[in-house]
């Protein structure tokens, strides 16, 4: 009789604990800041528009949108950022006038995601925050200048990463293609780059260099995630661009593995 109730006991606490199996993870929410205080890209729509529908079609994120500067003010503080796990920088550009900058990448080193496309690298440079180098240190770069746009095959870096082992072993594409105040290289894990300068019209066209374009970190417990593309619209609509995408938020989040070693070799021609 003992037995029998001692059963029934452990059945009763096995149909009260919640029912997790196959349960779907609760959607991340992403904060998408696509407001811009220097040059505005006509793209950053476009961009809006890809990262909605990746959301959605993924079933992994949602979106919210940070437009404009009375958003920044609101949205990119410690309180206004408590409702979301990451934030995607559409192309923004200049002093975004966050009110608390160092508040706002003490939240990232907490545990959150930080996106960035294009000129998010060409946002809050040490020359406009009387020299303060802290968000350059947390996305990896400064924009230095460009060239003509042009064609380049980016080269993978680290074909096991998610958000580039849909683009093994290079990805063919026109874009704006940026350079560096200093190659990122050392403090990040690159995942896309060049062994040549592009052919944008710069005396050093075509000449050997490593030239990093897309790469991960850790800043604290959080992830960075960054590519230099999306200057056109056209790439943003590009599913090979929107795979680079995907796999890059879901490292970010924390829902693929990919390694984020800083200083990984760069690739032979």
């Amino acid at each position: 009789m003992v037995h029998r109730f001692a059963l029934l006991a452990i059945a009763a606490a096995i149909l009260a604990l919640p029912a997790t199996s196959g349960a779907k993870p609760a959607k991340k929410h992403l904060l998408v800041v696509s407001y811009a205080a220097g040059f505005a890209h006509s793209s950053r729509a476009t961009g809006e528009q890809v990262l909605a529908e990746l959301g959605e079609k993924s079933g992994i994120f949602d979106v919210a949108y940070c437009r404009t500067a009375e958003d920044v003010k609101t949205m990119l503080t410690p309180e206004g950022l408590s409702k979301f796990d990451g934030v995607f920088f559409d192309n923004t550009t200049g002093n975004l006038g966050i009110p608390d900058l160092h508040a706002f990448l003490d939240w990232i080193k907490a545990g959150h995601a930080f996106f960035g496309v294009h000129s998010a690298t060409d946002t809050y440079h040490p020359r406009d925050i009387n020299g303060d180098t802290s968000y350059v240190d947390m996305i990896g770069a400064e924009f230095k200048t460009h060239g003509a746009q042009a064609e380049v095959d980016a080269i993978v870096n680290d074909p096991k990463h998610p958000a580039v082992k849909d683009l093994v072993p290079d990805w063919k594409v026109r874009d704006e293609i940026y350079e560096w105040i200093q190659n990122p290289r050392p403090n990040v894990h690159v995942l896309l780059s060049l062994t040549r300068h592009p052919n944008d019209g710069h005396p050093q066209a075509g000449q050997p260099e490593d030239h990093p374009l897309a790469w991960c970190k850790m800043y604290g417990k959080g992830r960075v995630f960054y590519t230099a593309f999306g200057h056109r619209e056209d790439v943003w609509e590009n599913p090979i661009f929107q795979k680079h995408l995907l796999g890059g938020i879901k490292w970010g989040f924390g829902l693929a593995k990919g390694s984020a070693v800083p200083n990984n070799p760069a690739p032979k021609e």
